[in-house]
């Protein structure tokens, strides 16, 4: 399995702690092969994913957006994710720009 590209993501979760929200950041990476891309949680095979998509939200970051057969699954990148994009549509997709 070669590895293609790797993007950086953030999850944030809520805990209430003491009667009080406290939110928790924990960095996280999305691997990119050719076969699939796999998240901390959740491995989708190649085959079902029809595209990839970003929104900016900010400065740097925004969300990608992971086009599958089973729905859109949206992570919060702290950078632009054009890298991993292209690398998905180039040897994935086999689109050529």
């Amino acid at each position: 399995m070669r590895l293609l590209a790797v993007q950086s993501y953030v999850k944030v979760q809520r805990q209430i702690i003491d009667a009080e929200i406290v939110y928790k950041e924990e960095d996280r990476q999305i691997y990119l092969y050719y076969d699939r891309l796999v998240t901390k949680h959740r491995e989708f095979p190649t085959r079902d994913i029809s595209d990839l998509s970003f929104r900016k939200m900010g400065d740097e970051g925004g969300l990608l957006y992971v086009h599958t057969s089973r729905g859109i699954f949206s992570y919060t990148v702290p950078s632009s994710p054009e890298s991993f994009i292209k690398a998905f549509r180039i040897h994935i997709k086999k689109e050529y720009f």
